[in-house]
């Protein structure tokens, strides 16, 4: 078997004094999924690993699990290879090099997402913000930040995100992941 590199996303930890999961903690359960180089990236859940080539849906149902077993309660988790986080960086249709970390943003869905989903949102209404789609994954330009960002509010309703994992990071994370899982 070949060894590939992942990261695991969790979703709405550490978030106001919410679903607290010490990566200090989150490391050796990771580790006992079998997986080594086990780091994580600031207090947020971002956790990458090496593992034995696996499903990414298997590895993130068996972090959700053991996450659940150690903290007694639910958190959903997207897994991504590193060819998949460095195709998703490629891909950014904003000059995210050019601009602060905090402006542009990636959304890892756990499912393909089309366009119809967000038909509803009239992209004028938010000007200058700014979205875009990829293949599991949305890129959001929020020139003032997420955190007062009206289209990435819209863009987290649950309405829009039904039946899918959501999770998002700035672009200095996005870029981060990609060097992390890189085995460099």
């Amino acid at each position: 078997m070949t060894t590939n590199r992942y990261a695991a996303l969790l979703r709405g930890i550490n978030v106001g004094g919410n679903k607290k999961v010490p990566m200090a903690r989150l490391r050796p359960l990771v580790e006992g999924l079998g997986c080594t180089e086990v780091r994580t990236y600031l207090q947020s859940g971002n956790v990458t690993f090496a593992a034995d080539d696996r499903d990414e849906t298997s590895l993130a149902r068996a972090v959700e699990a053991a996450v659940h077993a150690e903290f007694g309660f639910a958190v959903d988790v997207v897994v991504r290879d590193h060819a998949y986080l460095a195709a998703v960086m490629a891909a950014c249709p904003f000059p995210a090099a050019d601009l602060p970390g905090t402006q542009v943003h990636g959304t890892y869905f756990s499912e393909p997402v089309t366009a119809e989903r967000f038909a509803g949102l009239d992209p004028a209404a938010y000007a200058p913000e700014e979205f875009r789609l990829g293949d599991r994954a949305l890129y959001l330009y929020a020139p003032g930040g997420l955190g007062v960002s009206k289209l990435g509010a819209q863009l987290a309703r649950p309405a829009l995100n039904k039946g899918l994992i959501a999770t998002s990071r700035n672009w200095n994370t996005v870029v981060k992941l990609v060097e992390l899982t890189s085995g460099a």
